[in-house]
């Protein structure tokens, strides 16, 4: 492969593959990335979220969570009747747009390949 992921040397390679591991545990699951990019487009409340996306509010409420734990969601409960939870993005991730872009050109690229392969007889 070419780029940085080159290496030739074990310490080296683990030292390359840790910065990923972490990467994708933050946004590794079903949910994580639709999440992220339903807010991309604005602040939403639990239900517009749960509704949105066609998560379980207990999945949802999980991953909300663990995001926010990452500093990549803002949560913000208003003292009103009834309560009001309002979710927001973090500046910090706006620091995932390019990584989410590149996601979705090579999964493009990747679908075309797999279905361009799929319709040639074997």
């Amino acid at each position: 492969m070419k780029g940085e992921i080159d290496c030739h040397d074990p310490k080296e390679c683990s030292g390359k593959l840790l910065p990923v591991r972490d990467a994708l545990d933050v946004l590794s699951g079903k949910w994580k990335i639709p999440i992220i990019m339903a807010l991309s487009f604005g602040n939403y409340r639990f239900k517009e979220l749960h509704r949105q996306i066609g998560i379980t509010p207990k999945m949802l409420s999980k991953e909300l969570r663990e995001l926010e734990m990452q500093y990549l969601v803002k949560r913000t409960v208003y003292d009103s009747t009834p309560v009001s939870v309002m979710y927001e993005l973090t500046p910090y991730a706006d620091s995932l747009k390019d990584v989410i872009a590149s996601l979705g050109k090579w999964g493009e690229q990747h679908r075309k390949r797999v279905m361009s392969k799929t319709k040639q007889p074997a």
